[in-house]
């Protein structure tokens, strides 16, 4: 490959408390074009001045990532109404200039249709026209705007699976955008392996076998499910652990964790159900890697990042069955009604009978071919809207 000058690319940052999932997802991403693509996209992170310094730690430690903190990105900052009103956000603007930016790298945040730089949306899912009675009419229709000002701003837009782009063409029929499908697979860093599982296990009172359930607690992750399985299983005299983490916050719901734990207690779960807490990322890998099974029973998914960081190390998978858990796993899981507490009570039940508790499971051979070509991917797609850009 000729030598030439890499793409400075502007990503804003989503704080893990917010979105774990997105975070995460920005995190591997720069891991696997650090490793898979070094010189060819310098990511420049532009966060606000009250974001988890630990977390912009982790992110300036990955090779070529740049950590740039201004108030102009604090979430209370006015630039969407300017955006949408003046046509430019021109204090982000202002920031992108000054760090030399190539592209921007636009998620849940518009920087107006005369953003003089080439762009590129990702829509993560559709979530807000799927499954619409989980927003309130002004959250939804907020998300809707800024996809449909990204769309007229001719946007390049990226997606993370088929299903959402069958979902796209669907909801936005009359889209002549340029659309790219970059399925993301994730890679830790060795920092992230380093805590022993024994250890782990022990520190949160967990036993030998136990699944693991580490979603946000937002309904649409559907821990319902979860629960009344628990309680047909504790009905039957059968006991399973589930381990839980992850924020308990939804600002949309505030009061949803606190339902769902009351139900638990009420129901005499506590021994099987465990919240917890939001942990560390390096316990979440030790749990993972020495659980049973991971357990994803979302209503909705763009593509999941818990699924593929259990496929990461070959951990056995039991999903909703919906589309994109299908499209991630080809098939090769096992799945259950999104509204079948029965089907999932039995699954856990026949994988808690042949499971081996003292199984830690390592990173798969064959992962470091996935995370090639999800870097790969995602940086051709900058390159083409820089090239194109340009003529």
């Amino acid at each position: 490959m000729t030598e030439h000058t890499p793409l400075r690319v502007a990503f804003t940052n989503i704080p893990r408390r917010l979105w774990a999932g997105g975070y995460n997802y920005q995190r591997n991403l720069f891991v696997a074009l650090s490793r898979h693509c070094p010189g060819e996209i310098v990511p420049v992170m532009f966060a606000g001045m009250n974001d988890d310094a630990a977390e912009l730690g982790s992110l300036s430690q990955i090779p070529a990532v740049e950590v740039v903190q201004s108030p102009v990105f604090d979430r209370r900052s006015s630039g969407l109404v300017r955006a949408l009103a003046f046509g430019l956000d021109r204090s982000a603007t202002t920031e992108f200039q000054e760090k030399r930016i190539d592209l921007v790298f636009e998620n849940a945040r518009f920087f107006g249709w005369r953003l003089p730089f080439p762009a590129i949306a990702w829509f993560p899912d559709f979530q807000h026209r799927r499954l619409p009675q989980l927003f309130s009419p002004a959250a939804r229709w907020r998300r809707d705007l800024g996809f449909r000002a990204q769309v007229a701003s001719g946007r390049r837009i990226m997606l993370s699976s088929e299903s959402a782009l069958r979902d796209c063409r669907k909801f936005y029929p009359r889209l002549t955008n340029g659309i790219s499908v970059v399925r993301f697979a994730t890679q830790p860093t060795p920092a992230l392996l380093t805590a022993d599982p024994s250890s782990i296990l022990a520190q949160y009172g967990l036993p030998p076998k136990y699944f693991y359930l580490p979603n946000q607690f937002w309904r649409h992750k559907n821990h319902q499910i979860v629960v009344d399985a628990l309680t047909i299983l504790k009905k039957r005299g059968l006991d399973v652990v589930v381990a839980a983490s992850g924020s308990p916050k939804d600002p949309r719901e505030t009061g949803y964790f606190d339902g769902l734990m009351g139900q638990v207690k009420d129901r005499n779960l506590e021994p099987n159900f465990r919240y917890l807490g939001m942990i560390p990322s390096d316990h979440v890998y030790a749990l993972l890697r020495s659980s049973m099974a991971l357990i994803n029973p979302s209503r909705f998914e763009g593509w999941s990042t818990t699924v593929e960081e259990a496929k990461s190390f070959g951990v056995p998978l039991i999903l909703s069955d919906i589309d994109v858990h299908r499209e991630q796993t080809g098939g090769t899981a096992r799945y259950f009604g999104i509204d079948d507490p029965v089907m999932l009570a039995d699954q856990l039940w026949e994988v808690s009978q042949a499971a081996d508790p003292s199984v830690v499971r390592d990173l798969l051979p064959n992962l470091d071919e996935r995370v090639a070509a999800f870097a790969r991917d995602f940086a051709h797609v900058v390159q083409s809207a820089v090239q194109s850009s340009r003529r």
